[in-house]
């Protein structure tokens, strides 16, 4: 008898592809570390060289898988030029820039207590731009796991809530988090292409848009220092936030759509959190159970199926 051919090995990249709740959950906890390590290089990185070196980095990373892509679906992404400048400049440029120039001034509660305001960002965008509204679901599910990153960020106090100050660098990462949120409600129009060549296309655009920031920076005196902090910094910030996160959360939303992805914003704080648990010796307590809990299952209500 002729030997049996053996099962095809599973190919783990596929397979993850066609995992969207899995790949928005590793895209906020990217994003967490990012924030946390923004605010720990605050004044040790100029924070536009930082975005510019960041981009530039995941574009270099990413050109030899993409270049193919890129080379055939170049035509459709020139004939809708102007909107992938747009999302360059809301996705890459502006968000990321700003962002980081807000942790130079803003406190990591501070930020991560803004960070949780991401989905209702997206929504106003959604709705105001295209008339989609949110679902009851999704409106519940937002609520809930809001609820539960309070819960970990003001240490169960909700009374606490009332001596939370904001100053300029708070003020700063809101209108980064709504330009990202503008993003995030005009992913759903990009272009048919393959990821990879979108990804190239809106990365390259916004590296470029930060270029004259990071000379005016360079210019002014205002440098990065050349040591170990540095480039395990940047490292960091070109892999995992910048080349994978963002390849996770474009395919992510165009899974299951960007009302059912905002939600997944709220694991950033909640990974923020247990970061500061692991790395920075702080210890677990009951309401980071319970906060934790109210996250979990917000984001499960609000991006169930049936509230698409």
């Amino acid at each position: 008898m002729p030997a049996s051919k053996k099962p095809p090995a599973p190919n783990p990249v596929a397979w993850l592809n066609h995992q969207p709740y899995l790949l928005l959950s590793l895209t906020s906890l990217f994003w967490a570390g990012n924030i946390v390590l923004g605010r720990y290089v605050a004044g040790h990185v100029p924070p536009i060289t930082l975005s510019c070196i960041r981009w530039i980095g995941a574009l270099a990373i990413l050109l030899p898988f993409s270049w193919p892509h890129l080379k055939r679906d170049w035509p459709a992404l020139r004939a809708r030029l102007p909107f992938i400048l747009v999302l360059s400049a809301t996705g890459f440029a502006i968000n990321n820039s700003l962002s980081y120039w807000a942790l130079q001034y803003t406190q990591a509660l501070n930020a991560l207590l803004i960070q949780s305001a991401g989905p209702l960002f997206v929504a106003l965008w959604s709705l105001a731009l295209f008339g989609v509204r949110l679902t009851f679901a999704q409106l519940i599910g937002i609520t809930i796991s809001m609820s539960g990153v309070l819960t970990i960020i003001l240490g169960g106090d909700f009374a606490a809530l009332a001596h939370v100050s904001f100053n300029k660098g708070d003020m700063m990462f809101a209108g980064a988090l709504a330009v990202f949120g503008l993003y995030s409600a005009l992913m759903p129009r990009r272009p048919v292409t393959h990821p990879l060549s979108l990804i190239m296309a809106t990365m390259g655009f916004g590296a470029a848009l930060m270029v004259p920031g990071a000379l005016w920076e360079f210019f002014n005196g205002v440098t990065l220092k050349p040591d170990a902090l540095t480039v395990a910094s940047l490292t960091y910030v070109v892999i995992f936030p910048s080349a994978l996160a963002y390849l996770f959360f474009n395919r992510g939303i165009a899974l299951i759509g960007p009302n059912r992805a905002a939600p997944f914003f709220h694991l950033v704080p909640v990974f923020g959190s247990a970061m500061a648990i692991l790395f920075l010796g702080e210890q677990p307590r009951l309401f980071h159970l319970i906060g934790y809990a109210l996250v979990l299952a917000g984001v499960v209500i609000a991006s169930r199926q049936a509230s698409a």
